[in-house]
This record gives structure tokens, sequence and C-alpha cells, in this order.
């Protein structure tokens, strides 16, 4: 059986140099579920691979879309499906990395069967946001349900309009409706994550935006706020991301920049938190720690071989 490695972990934790270095030893290409990475305008603040990076691997799904292109979870599983068949007749193993949890899901165990969007509810929904912002969506969703709350993006208003839409069209909560049986893969997944200790990746998190910012995360935001602020930017989720909505409120006046970047590592930190909740009840992932050494990965790979094997 053909096998795919599914590299998880929090943001900023590194999950971009295992990934590369696992394709190099097996001698295989990336496939990224970083649903942030998918757009060529965010390369910065998405922490998306650098050209070298790019250039030791062959990756897909990086910066192939546009900030103002719709594309949806249910798309992605259905493209990446694809790539995997064409990937799995040159290929054995095949890698696959990333943090946005239900978009890694997607691939692994299949989306279920929910009802289409209702357009009643969604025009109620979008005129809520709209009128009393993201934030009276994240409260609906917490209290309809708390535990897809705990996991989902609470920046991203589609993934919000949708949760909510399926609860009232359904009476149970999107966690529920989640939860059934998919259908089963034709390859096997083995899931290799890097853990730290909490006050580890808030660290690097911190680290990581300052980074960001000495390397132009204020100008790549700057050259989307003309875009944010016509009408076909005001629908777009993929501006709601974290790193770039807290600046736009810098360039509106609302906050000082110094201001503006510490809620960026706040939010980030948030998010990461999310993803560690989100991990911690999956019980099959196979920890190798943040800043292993060659002996680590030399173990890794020997773990892997075991389980490829089989």
């Amino acid at each position: 059986m053909k096998t795919l490695i599914s590299v998880v972990g929090t943001t900023g934790i590194g999950k971009t140099k295992l990934a590369i270095e696992l394709a190099k030893h097996f001698n295989t290409e990336i496939i990224s579920c970083d649903s942030r990475q998918f757009f060529s305008e965010m390369k910065i603040g998405t922490a998306a691979p650098s050209e070298d990076e790019l250039s030791q691997a062959k990756h897909h799904f990086i910066g192939q879309l546009s900030v103002k292109d719709y594309y949806s979870i249910g798309q992605f599983e259905h493209d990446s499906l694809e790539l995997l068949d064409r990937l799995f007749e040159k290929y054995d193993i095949v890698i696959m990395v990333g943090g946005s949890m239900m978009y890694e899901k997607a691939v692994i165990e299949g989306l279920n069967d929910l009802p289409e969007a209702n357009e009643e509810n969604q025009e109620k929904l979008e005129n809520i946001w709209k009128t009393e912002g993201i934030e009276k969506l994240q409260e609906m969703l917490k209290d309809l349900d708390p535990e897809y709350y705990e996991n989902v993006d609470i920046h991203n208003q589609r993934r919000l309009l949708r949760a909510i839409d399926v609860i009232w069209q359904t009476g149970k909560t999107y966690s529920e409706n989640i939860s059934h049986d998919k259908n089963p893969r034709k390859f096997k997944t083995i899931r290799i994550g890097i853990e730290a200790p909490r006050e580890t990746v808030y660290e690097r998190i911190n680290l990581r935006v300052d980074k960001m910012m000495e390397s132009g995360l204020l100008d790549e935001a700057k050259n989307l706020d003309e875009l944010r602020k016509s009408q076909e930017g005001r629908n777009l989720a993929s501006l709601n991301t974290v790193g770039y909505s807290e600046l736009f409120k810098y360039f509106d006046g609302e906050w000082d920049l110094a201001f503006a970047v510490s809620e960026i590592k706040k939010n980030s930190r948030r998010f990461a938190k999310r993803q560690l909740t989100w991990y911690r009840k999956e019980d099959n992932i196979h920890y190798i720690e943040v800043g292993y050494s060659e002996e680590d990965f030399n173990g890794l790979i020997e773990y892997l071989d075991s389980k490829t094997s089989i």
C-alpha cells in the first residue's frame, strides 16, 4: 500500500524543515495543507517556503491562488486526492505538511456529507457579520458548539458562517455532523508531529513575527490594503488572516504599529493553542522533539521504515 507521511504541529514549530528533510530522504514530493500558503500575495505573513526551500523538494499547493480566488476545503480534498493518485504512480511515499487541521483531516479521512448552504441562513449570518463584526459570529459559534470553536480558524468568517448554518439546519453541533465515518482511503497515512513545551512554542512564534516584520510583512500587507477597502475585498475571507488583519487596523489609524505587532503575536499564540488542543486529542501521531538532532532524525527514519515495510 502507498504511504502518505503527514507532518503536523503548531505554527512556527519547524514543519517545513522536517518535511523537506523527509522528502529528500525518500526522494519524493510535498503537498502543503496550509490553507493560507495557497495565496501568492501572502508569502511572508504565512511563512510560505522560501525559494531555497522550494528548490530542495518539489512542493504542491504553494502560492497557486490569488487572495481573490474562492477555494473551499472540498475543492482542496478533491484536488489533493487527484494529485496523490498521480504522485503514487511515481512514488511509494509522499509527504504532506501543514497546520490547517481540517485540511489535513479532509485528505486523510475525507469530508462528511453535509447539507448545502441555506440561502436564508447565509443571508442572515452575512448581515450579522457586516453589522456586528466577526466577533459576534465567534460568540455565536462558541455558544452553539464549543468543541468546534476550539479547533476552527475563528478569523475565517466563511468557516464560521458554514458551521452555524449547518448547526441551524441539522439541529446538531457541527462537531457531531463531521464525526461520522467517511470514505476509506486507498493509501496508508503515518502522522509525524513536532512537539515542544508551550513556552517554547510561544517564544518561537514571537521571534517569527519579528522576523516577518524585518522581512517586509508591513509592505506585503500594504499591497493588499487597497483591495481590502474595495467592495470585492470586504467579502474575502483570505484577508482576515492573522498577520494582515491586525496591520489593516494600523493602516486605518485604529492601532499604532507596536500594538498591531503585539496583536499578531497574541493571535498567532491563540491559534497555536487551538492546534495544541486539536493534536492532543489525536492518538496516532508519532512525535519528534523540536530542534531534533541527527540521531533523532535517524531514529524517525527507522520508525518510518518499520511502518512502511508492513
